[in-house]
C-alpha cells in the first residue's frame, strides 16, 4: 500500500512470499527457455534428418552433448544457494541460449558446404546451449523455491511447468506457420527472432525478483556450506535419492521418443517441417491438458483419496506405455492412422505423470537441515538431462541400426517404439514407491491446482 513504510513492506513479503503474478513473471522467464529449446531439439533434428539427410544419429549425439553438459547443474545450483546473483545467472544463461540456438540453425548453412565444418560449429553450438540451459535453468528454479512460500510452492512449480508448455505449444505454431515454405535462411531468421522475443520476455519476468526477501530463515546456512556438503546432505535422504532414481528413469523413457517423433511424422507419413514442428505442438497441447486434469482432480479428491498424486504418476506412466505401444502399431498403418490423435494422448498422460511428479519434487525440495534447494534442483535436473542425453543417443542409435538391418522405416520405428513403452513401464514400478515417506502429497498437488488471483 502507498502508506506502508518499506520496513513494514519487506515484513509482510518475507512471510507470504511471491505474489502469484511475481509467481507467473518467472514462470514466463521458462517458457522463454522453453520456446528456445523446441526449435533446437526438436525442429532442427527433423531438419538434419529430413532435409540434409544426415543419419539420425548426428543430431541424437548432438543433442546427448547438450544435456551432459547439463550434469554441472548441481555446481550452479550450488552456486544459487550459496548468495551468487541469481539474476545474472538467469538472464547470462538466456541469452547465451538464444545466441547458441540462432547458432545451432546456422550450421545448416555449413553442412550443405562442408560436413567437417558444419559438425564443428554443431558442437560448439550444442555444448553452449547446454551451458545456457543449465545456468539459467537451475538458478531459475532455486529462485522460486527459496522467494514462494512454503504453501504455493507446488503451485508455483506447476504454473511455471504449465506456462513453459504453453510457451512451446505457441512457439511450435507460430514457427510452424513461418517456416513454410522451407529454407536454410528462413530457419536461421525465425530461431534468431525467437531469441530475441524470448530473452525481452526473460528479462521483464526476472526484473527486481532478486532483491525481494527469502521466506526461508535456513537459506542463510546454506550460505556457509561447500559443495560436498550440500550435496551429502541431499544424498543422505532416502526419498531424494528414490525420487531422482525415478526422474532418471521415466525421462529416459521420454527422451527416447523426444527426437524421432517428427523425423517418423516427415519419413511415414510425408509431413513438411511447418507439419511436424505443429505436431509438436500438438504433443505439447495435450501435455498442457494432463495437467490440467490432474491438478483438478486431486484438488477434488485429495483428501478423500490420499494416495493420488502417486496413483496419477504411476497411472500417466502406464497411460505413456499404451500411446507409445499404439505407435509402434501405427509404422504398419501409416499414412492412415490418425497420428495426430496418438500423439496428443502421449502428452496427456505425459503431463499427467510430469505434473504429479512436479508436486512432489517441491514437497522434497525444503526438507534437509539447511536450505539446499538449489543443489536438491540442480541434482534432479542433472538425473534429467543424463537421461536425456543418452536416451536421445539411444534413440536414434536403435532406429539407425533398425533402419539398416530390416531395411525398412517401418520396421525400425517400431522397435524403437516398443523400447520406449518397456522404459515407461519399468518407471511406473519406480513410481509406486515414490510418496511413501512424503508427508501430505496430496494437499500440496491441491495446492499447485489453484490459480494466480485465487
Amino acid at each position: 500500500m502507498p502508506n506502508m513504510s518499506i520496513t513494514a513492506r519487506n515484513s509482510v513479503a518475507a512471510t507470504s512470499g511471491l505474489s502469484w503474478l511475481s509467481i507467473v513473471r518467472l514462470g514466463l522467464v521458462q517458457a522463454a527457455l522453453g520456446a528456445i529449446v523446441v526449435l533446437t531439439t526438436s525442429t532442427l533434428n527433423r531438419v538434419m534428418i529430413v532435409e540434409l539427410g544426415l543419419a539420425a544419429v548426428i543430431p541424437g549425439l548432438l543433442v546427448g552433448l547438450h544435456y551432459g553438459v547439463q550434469i554441472t547443474r548441481p555446481v550452479w545450483g550450488h552456486k544459487s544457494d550459496t548468495g551468487r546473483s541469481r539474476t545474472q545467472w538467469i538472464l547470462g544463461g538466456l541469452a547465451l541460449l538464444a545466441l547458441a540456438g540462432t547458432g545451432a540453425a546456422a550450421t545448416t548453412l555449413l553442412f550443405e558446404h562442408s560436413f567437417f565444418l558444419g559438425i564443428l560449429a554443431a558442437i560448439i553450438a550444442y555444448a553452449l546451449i547446454g551451458i545456457g540451459i543449465g545456468a539459467s535453468g537451475t538458478s531459475l528454479l532455486a529462485l522460486i523455491a527459496m522467494k514462494t512460500a512454503v504453501e504455493r510452492r507446488a503451485a508455483a512449480a506447476t504454473i511455471t511447468w504449465m506456462l513453459m508448455i504453453t510457451g512451446i505449444i505457441v512457439t511450435s505454431i507460430i514457427v510452424g506457420a513461418q517456416l513454410d515454405p522451407y529454407s536454410h535462411e528462413r530457419l536461421i531468421a525465425v530461431t534468431a527472432a525467437a531469441g530475441i522475443v524470448a530473452f525481452g520476455i526473460g528479462l521483464i519476468g526476472v526484473a527486481g525478483m532478486e532483491a525481494k526477501p527469502s521466506v526461508d530463515q535456513k537459506d542463510e546456512d546454506a550460505s556457509t556450506s561447500s559443495f560436498r556438503e550440500s550435496l551429502q546432505d541431499v544424498l543422505q535422504d532416502q526419498e531424494a535419492r528414490l525420487f531422482t532414481l525415478f526422474i532418471f528413469v521415466s525421462m529416459l523413457a521420454f527422451a527416447t521418443q523426444d527426437l524421432i517423433l517428427e523425423p517418423y511424422a516427415g519419413l511415414l507419413f510425408g509431413m513438411t517441417p511447418g507439419e511436424t514442428t505443429s505436431l509438436s505442438g500438438t504433443q505439447h497441447a495435450g501435455v498442457l491438458l494432463g495437467m490440467v486434469l490432474v491438478g483438478v482432480s486431486t484438488a477434488i479428491f485429495g483428501k478423500r483419496y490420499p494416495g493420488l498424486p502417486r496413483s496419477f504418476i504411476v497411472g500417466g506412466c502406464f497411460g505413456s506405455a499404451f500411446a507409445l505401444a499404439a505407435l509402434a502399431v501405427s509404422t504398419q498403418s501409416a499414412p492412415l492412422w490418425p497420428l495426430e490423435v496418438n500423439i496428443f494422448l502421449l502428452g496427456a498422460t505425459n503431463g499427467a505423470f510430469a505434473v504429479a511428479a512436479v508436486g512432489t519434487m517441491m514437497i522434497l525440495a525444503g526438507k534437509g537441515p539447511k536450505s539446499n534447494y538449489g543443489m536438491r534442483m540442480g541434482l534432479w535436473g542433472a538425473a534429467q538431462a543424463i537421461a536425456f542425453g543418452l536416451g536421445g543417443v539411444l534413440g536414434t542409435v536403435a532406429l539407425d541400426i533398425g533402419r539398416w538391418l530390416t531395411a525398412s522405416d517401418a520396421l525400425a520405428f517400431a522397435v524403437v517404439f516398443t523400447i520406449e513403452a518397456s522404459l515407461f513401464l519399468i518407471s511406473a514400478v519406480v513410481a509406486t514407491r515414490i510418496g511413501q515417506h512424503v508427508a501430505t502429497p496430496s494437499a500440496t498437488l491441491s495446492n499447485a491446482a489453484i490459480m494466480p488471483g485465487e
